[in-house]
């Protein structure tokens, strides 16, 4: 079975086994349960499918799937508009000649997005390409999370793999597990992206929480989601994030950090960035 088949499948299963027959309205078809949520029968009579299709369909062995089907799989598991989005790249992947040559271009930051950065250089601000890859980022962003991130490295490994992020992020339980459910997002829009694909695997072999959180298969947009930092000498900072993206450049995002009029957060922001421009200074 492809990777990409393989995925369609693990999907559709962990979807239909989070659905019980009484969530679905329906009544549970006779016999013993040996799944925790709708039988394959079940969901396939909710689809308008017959149960043999949906078996093909769950193990890979369907090459052809139309819209209405998939439609029909999205109203029956209830899928959210990410999900049901996310189920339509899985069954329809993108051409592997174009993924190639996308996957390994260099990503450049999007001129309109670098100026709106620098325009809002008094909240923390980072410019994200495709892989989670940190393409700019103003200096209060390093002040407040406590590393450069410079240009080309991986706002997602930042987030396992430096143990600053755990204590700095008191809601980093929260925040990460949105970025595997994005990463995850990310895979089905780019099937034959090797370095993505990569990078979740050094991910999830090496931390327990990115593997269980990968193997629930939610996933999400970017979106805008609190963030609570806990700042070593500004003590603690809460922040709604907010996304930017250029129509023109789907694959890159401007993360800004917005703190709420006068709030305690909003009054200390001048003082750190105030703390970089004289290091900046005297260095």
């Amino acid at each position: 079975m492809s990777r990409d088949r393989a995925a369609l499948g693990a999907f559709l299963r962990s979807r239909r086994d989070r659905l019980t027959p009484s969530q679905a309205g329906i009544e549970p078809f006779p016999g013993a349960r040996r799944v925790p949520g709708l039988r394959r029968e079940e969901l396939a009579v909710l689809a308008g499918l017959s149960p043999d299709y949906y078996s093909r369909l769950e193990q890979g062995r369907q090459a052809n799937i139309s819209d209405e089907v998939l439609d029909a799989l999205a109203r029956a598991l209830r899928l959210d508009e990410v999900e049901h989005a996310h189920l339509r790249d899985l069954a329809a992947p993108t051409p592997r000649h174009r993924a190639a040559t996308t996957a390994h271009a260099m990503q450049r930051p999007d001129p309109g997005l670098l100026r709106l950065m620098h325009t809002l250089d008094h909240v923390p601000v980072l410019l994200l390409g495709h892989r989670g890859t940190v393409l700019a980022r103003n200096a209060l962003l390093t002040e407040v999370l406590g590393r450069p991130l410079e240009p080309g490295t991986s706002f997602v490994r930042y987030m396992f793999q430096d143990p600053a992020a755990r204590e700095r992020i008191v809601n980093w339980a929260e925040f990460a597990s949105a970025t595997v459910a994005t990463m995850r997002r990310e895979t089905a829009r780019r099937p034959h992206d090797n370095r993505l694909a990569a990078l979740m695997a050094e991910l999830r072999s090496g931390d327990d929480d990115v593997a269980r959180w990968w193997d629930d298969h939610t996933v999400r947009d970017y979106t805008s989601v609190a963030k609570h930092i806990q700042h070593p000498a500004a003590g603690p900072l809460s922040f709604d994030i907010e996304i930017v993206c250029a129509p023109h450049e789907p694959d890159q995002r401007l993360v800004v950090y917005t703190a709420q009029p006068d709030s305690p957060t909003a009054r200390v922001l001048p003082i750190l960035a105030s703390w970089n421009t004289a290091r900046a200074a005297a260095s």
